[in-house]
């Protein structure tokens, strides 16, 4: 497999999607852009490592491996997507990256200006293959 520089997690609490705000600072890609859950590699973990990693220190919400239940690339970038009870709302603790957390329809981010272009994508990837089923 080509190496990968980071993983994000299209995570399902029911209907809606786990979306974070990217803080406003100009030292990073995307300032206060509507992001996903996952972030950078470190050292040589796996994909599927790197993204449970990432989900647990932003969210509070630790997914086992058999959670991701799909996978997709975007040049450096892998992509995972997730479907938990939206139960699990009540368990989601803020981590110390980013503005704050919302859950919003998966098309809605597809479609909001401020969502990051490429993960819009990757979500839209999803979603056409989940109608395709």
């Amino acid at each position: 497999m080509q190496a990968f520089g980071g993983a994000k997690l299209i995570l399902f609490l029911g209907d809606r999607i786990v979306v974070l705000r990217r803080d406003d600072r100009p030292d990073i890609p995307w300032p206060g852009r509507l992001d996903l859950p996952g972030g950078g590699r470190e050292g040589d973990e796996t994909a599927e490592a790197c993204v449970l990693r990432e989900t647990l220190e932003e969210v509070g919400l630790a997914l086992c491996p058999e959670d991701l239940i799909w996978r997709g690339r975007h040049k450096r970038g892998v992509f995972f997507a997730a479907h938990l009870p939206c139960e699990m709302e009540r368990r989601i603790v803020f981590g110390s990256e980013g503005q704050g957390w919302m859950l919003m329809a998966a098309d809605r981010y597809v479609e909001h200006p401020e969502a990051i272009p490429h993960f819009a994508q990757m979500v839209r990837r999803y979603l056409d293959q989940l109608l395709l089923g």
